[in-house]
């Protein structure tokens, strides 16, 4: 299989027909094999049954149908499962990502080594004060952080190596920060390319206000695990060492001020309680590392590496 299109939805039931239309008339006229992965996240307004009347016109369709709504991040990682061509790119459900953009997408990792392309969409259709400028906002944050230098991180419409898709586990929302993660399994060479952003004509926005809260509590987890996620002791250990270093310290002065200088009511100085509560942390903090790293030591994930070629084996 050459070519895997991952397209998560809910409740598109109205855009699906015209989506899947203009998806095989996009890749017909390459001669590529390829496959139409959608993905039902839970979806209330028949759109199963318009993926199920979809594939008896066109064989190349596949569908996952869940039980209930679990979310994009949920829907992208069943989709990466079952995907099989060489290259899988994911996109938006709503027309908002214009099939045409698939071809130039697939030919910039199939033959430009890239093992991920994002989208930009520079120009956007969106409201401006509500997506637009939090959205900006957002990127430029996330790319200071993770040093990956690229526009739109959230671009549904992405590219990626088969490879990079099987070494994926995306949950909570975390598909935001597939790049980030990419980057941290040592898949490097990530690109962009700008894309087109469509008007929406069907349907609602399935986002509001809270994903910018979820957003950035889910970059702090994944840079994180990236990080720690095998040694949490380094990070535990080494600030439980020092809050309780600190703490110790404050305790050896206060008591050489008091048995040597004679000075009293110690007890009613605040430095005391500071020195007393950075001792008690850092104890907490050390034995949180310790039993993290015994949660490790027990996972069946503790010796997952990616190796990227084999000889001789």
């Amino acid at each position: 299989m050459d070519l895997s299109l991952v397209i998560p939805l809910k409740n598109e039931a109205e855009s699906l027909p015209e989506l899947c239309r203009w998806i095989a008339g996009a890749i017909g006229r390459s001669g590529l094999r390829y496959e139409i992965i959608l993905v039902d996240d839970g979806s209330t307004d028949g759109s199963w049954e318009v993926i199920c009347g979809l594939r008896k016109e066109n064989s190349s369709i596949k569908g996952l149908r869940f039980q209930r709504n679990y979310g994009k991040s949920a829907a992208l990682n069943e989709g990466f499962r079952a995907a099989t061509g060489q290259v899988v790119i994911t996109m938006d459900a709503d027309l908002q990502d214009s099939p045409d953009e698939i071809l130039p997408l697939y030919k910039m990792v199939a033959g430009g080594g890239y093992d991920l392309v994002s989208g930009w969409k520079k120009v956007r259709h969106d409201n401006r004060i509500t997506k637009n400028i939090p959205s900006r906002v957002y990127n430029r944050i996330t790319g200071w952080i993770s040093g990956i230098r690229i526009h739109d991180f959230n671009c549904g419409l992405k590219a990626y190596r088969l490879s990079l898709v099987q070494s994926l586990e995306v949950y909570g929302e975390m598909h935001r920060y597939i790049p980030v993660i990419a980057k941290m399994n040592g898949f490097s060479r990530i690109g962009e390319k700008e894309v087109q952003h469509r008007p929406r004509k069907y349907g609602v926005t399935k986002f509001g206000w809270e994903r910018f809260v979820n957003g950035f509590l889910d970059l702090m987890s994944v840079l994180f695990i990236g990080r720690f996620g095998k040694k949490p002791m380094h990070l535990f250990g080494l600030l439980g060492t020092l809050a309780f270093l600190a703490g110790f310290i404050i305790s050896i002065y206060l008591g050489i001020a008091k048995f040597v200088f004679r000075v009293y009511q110690m007890t009613e100085r605040p430095i005391f309680y500071i020195a007393l509560v950075a001792m008690i942390i850092g104890v907490q903090l050390f034995l949180a590392g310790f039993l993290a790293e015994l949660t490790v030591r027990n996972s069946q994930e503790r010796n997952h590496y990616l190796v990227e070629d084999r000889l001789g084996f």
